[in-house]
């Protein structure tokens, strides 16, 4: 068996957790088979959030255990993300260069139309 992803290079928790939640929003939509295989890689490398033990000790958690202890995080929460990067960038930038299109809220956009467009006009 291969070594875990974990062990070839530090996977960080923000990796961690957008993992958790696309498996979280498969799980509840059409994609159930994807979902289930996705959960099955995830516990297999290790790249699931970590738990702390009441000794402060990390540890690995299933996919279960995170969904228990993560009641709060609804099944559509990434969907919700999603929904409110576009918005909020709008608000926060101050373009120097307008998008091309005004009011394109779309994840494929590119150039003018990025989500990625910097201030200064520059992708991320």
């Amino acid at each position: 068996m291969a070594e875990p992803l974990s062990a070839q290079r530090p996977v960080s928790i923000a990796e961690s957790e957008l993992y958790f939640l696309i498996a979280r929003y498969l799980s509840t939509g059409p994609c159930h088979r994807a979902a289930q295989v996705l959960v099955q890689e995830l516990e297999q490398w290790q790249l699931l959030p970590k738990g702390l033990d009441w000794e402060g000790n990390e540890h690995n958690r299933s996919y279960e255990e995170l969904v228990l202890s993560s009641k709060h995080v609804a099944p559509d929460r990434l969907l919700q993300i999603c929904q409110r990067i576009g918005p909020m960038l709008d608000e926060e930038i101050n373009y120097e260069i307008p998008p091309s299109i005004s009011r394109v809220a779309s994840f494929f956009g590119a150039g003018r139309q990025s989500l990625l467009l910097t201030a200064k006009g520059n992708l991320i």
